[in-house]
Formats: C-alpha cells, sequence, structure tokens
C-alpha cells in the first residue's frame, strides 16, 4: 500500500497538474463539458439519470470535503493527499451539471421568451471556467450550489412522478431548498473556517433569494418547462398519417441553409389549409396537455393579436418526441408564429413563418419528410 501511495505522490498525472495549474481549471471544465455532450442522450434515459445523480451526489461530498480541509480534518488520512484536487473535482461537477442542462435545453428548436434563463446557464458554464480563482469564496459557492441543486431538482422530479405542473415545480424548488440548506448547516456546524469566513443568516438570506428570483422567473414564464423540450417545428403544405409516420409536405429550403430543411415562407393560395407541425420531447410516460396559440403580426398596431388556440395531448416516451399538428384556412398574408404552449401557458418554442400570397403559375420546391 505505501508503495501504491508512493508511486502516487510521484505520478506523472500529479506532476503534470502541479505544473500546469494554471491551465487545470480548463481542462477540467472542457472534460465535464465534453463528457456530457458524448454521453448524455434522454433526460429519462436510466444512463442519464445515474450520471446526473452521481454528478450531485459527488459535489455534494467534495462540497463538504473541500470545506473541512481548511480545518486540518484530513491531515494524517488518505484524503490528505487529495485535497489539492477537491477544487478541480468541484469544478468539474460544476461543469457537468450546468453543461447537462444547456445541452437537454438547446435541443428545441426555439428558447423564445426562455432564452433569458437558458443564457445564465450558458454564462454559469462559462463562468465556471474561472471559478476556481474564487472557489475558496464560500458564498460563491454555496450560492452556485443552490442554483444546479434548484435546476437538479426541477429535472428528476417531474421524470421520477411523470407529472409536470406547476404543484410539482413548487416541490422541486422545496426539495432544493431543505437539501441546500440541510449540507449548509452541516458544513457550518463542522467547520470553524466557514463559521469566521461567513455569516450563516447572510448565507440564508443569499440562497432564499436565488430561489426568490428562480420562482419569479418560473411565474413571469421565463423558464423553460423542463423537461419538456420542442424538438420540431415546421410549417407544411399537407400532413398524413401513413403507417404509424407523419408525411409532412413542405417547401424546402436553398441549399446554402444548411442548418435547416423547411423554409420559414409559406406560399399561399386562398383557401389553401397552412400546418403546423410539431414534435415535443417527454420523459417516459409523462402526460400532458399541449396546445398551439396561432397570432397574426398586426402592421398597423404594431402588436401580435392571438387569432385561435388548438390543443392536444402527448404522451412521452417515444426517441423521436410526440408528434402533432394543428391547422387553419382562410389566414391572410403576413407575419404569423405559432406558439406551442403547456395547459399553464408554459412557452415550448415558437414557430415563426410569413405567408406570400403565391403568383399565378409559380413553381413550387416541395419535399416529403417522414417522422
Amino acid at each position: 500500500m505505501k508503495k501504491t501511495l508512493a508511486r502516487y505522490r510521484n505520478s506523472a498525472f500529479r506532476s503534470f497538474i502541479r505544473r500546469h495549474s494554471k491551465y487545470a481549471p480548463i481542462l477540467f471544465f472542457i472534460g465535464g463539458f465534453i463528457f456530457d455532450t458524448l454521453t448524455l442522450g434522454r433526460i429519462d434515459r436510466t444512463y442519464d439519470l445515474t450520471v446526473l445523480c452521481l454528478h450531485m451526489t459527488s459535489l455534494s461530498i467534495a462540497l463538504y470535503l473541500y470545506n473541512l480541509a481548511d480545518d486540518g480534518k484530513w491531515k494524517n488520512t488518505f484524503l490528505d493527499r487529495y485535497e489539492e484536487y477537491l477544487p478541480l473535482a468541484i469544478q468539474f461537477f460544476f461543469g457537468g451539471l450546468s453543461s447537462a442542462y444547456v445541452i437537454y435545453f438547446s435541443r428545441s428548436v426555439s428558447l423564445s421568451k426562455t432564452a433569458s434563463f437558458f443564457i445564465i446557464l450558458v454564462l454559469l458554464l462559462i463562468a465556471n471556467e474561472f471559478l476556481k480563482k474564487r472557489i475558496s469564496n464560500k458564498y460563491l459557492q454555496f450560492g452556485v450550489y443552490y442554483f444546479i441543486s434548484f435546476t437538479f431538482f426541477t429535472f428528476m422530479i417531474p421524470v421520477f412522478l411523470k407529472e409536470l405542473n406547476t404543484t410539482i415545480f413548487l416541490i422541486s424548488g422545496a426539495a432544493s431548498l431543505v437539501s441546500t440548506l440541510v449540507l449548509l448547516t452541516f458544513i457550518y456546524s463542522k467547520s470553524p473556517s466557514t463559521r469566521k469566513e461567513i455569516k450563516l443568516g447572510k448565507m440564508i438570506a443569499i440562497i432564499l433569494a436565488i430561489y426568490g428570483i428562480i420562482n419569479l422567473f418560473y411565474f413571469l414564464r421565463l423558464i423553460p418547462p423542463v423537461p419538456l423540450a420542442l424538438d420540431k417545428g415546421i410549417v407544411a403544405h399537407d400532413i398524413v398519417l401513413k403507417n404509424g409516420k407523419y408525411e409532412v409536405t413542405y417547401e424546402s429550403e436553398e441549399s446554402h441553409i444548411f442548418w435547416r430543411k423547411h423554409k420559414l415562407d409559406y406560399s399561399y393560395v386562398p383557401n389553401q389549409r397552412v400546418y403546423i407541425f410539431s414534435s415535443i420531447f417527454a420523459p417516459t410516460d409523462l402526460k400532458k396537455s399541449i396546445f398551439h396559440r396561432w397570432r397574426r403580426y398586426n402592421d398597423d398596431t404594431k402588436e401580435w393579436i392571438t387569432v385561435e388556440d388548438i390543443g392536444y395531448d402527448i404522451t412521452g416516451g417515444r426517441d423521436g418526441g410526440f408528434r402533432g399538428y394543428t391547422y387553419k384556412a382562410n389566414v391572410t398574408p403576413g407575419e404569423w408564429e405559432v406558439q406551442v404552449l403547456t395547459e399553464e401557458e408554459q412557452v415550448l418554442g415558437v414557430i415563426g413563418f410569413h405567408i406570400n400570397l403565391r403568383q399565378d403559375g409559380e413553381a413550387l420546391k416541395l419535399k416529403i419528410s417522414k417522422f
């Protein structure tokens, strides 16, 4: 055993970390992001759930070990040899969890008005690179930890309960609040150095402030209804269900616009139907009512006018997302959008398009895709 530890103390890895300590944080940051990007798929997949739960558990343990290390708690124990890696471990798990949320959110075709919350996650992911320099700031530690914990529970609890609504969100927030306060008070009671560096009341106030801000974002509908996500949104000329698949006919985009196949313009003739096809990811067995809100832009008032709400139910579990469509006839040319909403009117995404009157003899470049 002693020989093994001696080899570790003189290992190439340990020497490399010490020689390149300036760049170690960004390496762990990139490592956590790449790991999640390559391995995570569906939020309800056993592997994904296991990875995220292990990340959250390991982050909590690393935070506990790191804070007590300042008190010499691990002197003359096997943990003493690993203390210098604890800040890197915390950063890896911060990066791994925040990147996982960014990955899940970014798979939606439109973030629309929920982009503000997505931007916070991206900024947190980027800021993680610089966290090593201020990881000793315990207000920062626990503040970031609580934000990560809140997001973790808002993903996990709907997946396990197979239900998504305001009550579930409030339960998720309460679970994250209780678990964070328990960890904080436990570390506070065990660590004299922590008691010197932070005031417990101030730290709890910061956590409660974060809790209040996230809830405010939710009720202002600025947080997407995770773990639901809009996977596809297409304005189409025709939709037919054949052999369990939807055949969607749409105008194909120009070849140089490689990031999407369908046009955002719709060539229209009077009395023609305009279809909106959407595919929504939902965890297995999670049932939810969804509706399309058709809106037209009024050039005179410079406002969006709601034309009609058309709803349908979804049941999760399909890899390609739950598919559905709505349509309207007798539309007018101009700017249109269809908001894909939950029954609580949380925005899953917005499908924007422009309706143009088709000229006589105008040829359309139509394509059919199966979903």
